[in-house]
């Protein structure tokens, strides 16, 4: 198969401004992995992807040789597993693989709802000065995981919870922008802000960030209240 040729057993059903299909097609053009796109409409979801994820009818899912996977942190180490000649992003030691599976699942369990709750004022007014500690707390925790003297939280190169993390560098700050104050700032998360230049500075992640825009204005959809004069259009 020549370098620039899609795998024709290589599918993506997913939705661009997705965190979860980010972190899958992150994956796959780290390790130079050509593959399909598919762009879902998540109003109008195709028979496909009602097919190939019956539980959750969700994106993003991967097509491989006619073997649907669902989940993205599930997806990412199935492409680790699978594509071994490319750069792995999984340690090799069976305890720090599965430390990096537990904080992954944190991110996107702990760390990102209690961000969202925070910043996009998700609870009860007299629950939000609450709210904003906890999250700051979680927020701390994984910075302590990342530490002042590691470049990336795979070491020296892009690691499975680098990608898994992609949250806080793309749709935090879209997040923090539309509601107009920081959660996460440079003074406050000193170690979390250089290791997000760190990515910034690696073209196929900034090449895998959704734009500002359609971010930004879901976000300020979201705030209003979903106010349907406000609705994002999604290309």
């Amino acid at each position: 198969m020549g370098e620039n040729e899609i795998d024709e057993g290589l599918k993506v059903y997913g939705f661009s401004i997705s965190p979860f299909t980010r972190k899958v097609e992150m994956t796959l053009n780290l390790k130079g992995i050509k593959y399909e796109h598919i762009e879902e409409d998540l109003n109008n979801k195709s028979s496909d992807l009602l097919r190939y994820n019956p539980v959750h009818k969700a994106t993003p899912v991967l097509l491989h040789n006619g073997n649907p996977l669902p989940e993205s942190l599930i997806i990412m180490e199935y492409i680790d597993d699978t594509w071994t000649d490319a750069d792995p992003i999984m340690p090799p030691d069976p305890y720090d693989r599965a430390m990096v599976r537990f904080w992954a699942n944190f991110i996107d369990t702990k760390l990102v709802p209690a961000i969202k709750v925070a910043v996009l004022r998700e609870c009860e007014e007299e629950e939000h000065e609450k709210k904003i500690e906890e999250a700051k707390h979680w927020v701390k925790t994984i910075e302590n995981v990342l530490g002042e003297k590691k470049k990336f939280f795979g070491g020296e190169k892009i690691g499975y919870l680098d990608i898994a993390a992609i949250w806080l560098i793309g749709w935090v700050p879209a997040m923090q922008e539309a509601a107009g104050w920081e959660l996460i700032s440079k003074e406050k998360f000193p170690f979390l802000s250089a290791w997000t230049q760190e990515m910034l500075s690696h073209q196929v992640v900034r090449d895998n960030l959704p734009h500002r825009d359609p971010l930004h204005a879901y976000y300020v959809w979201r705030l209003s209240g979903f106010k349907p004069e406000l609705t994002p259009v999604f290309k």
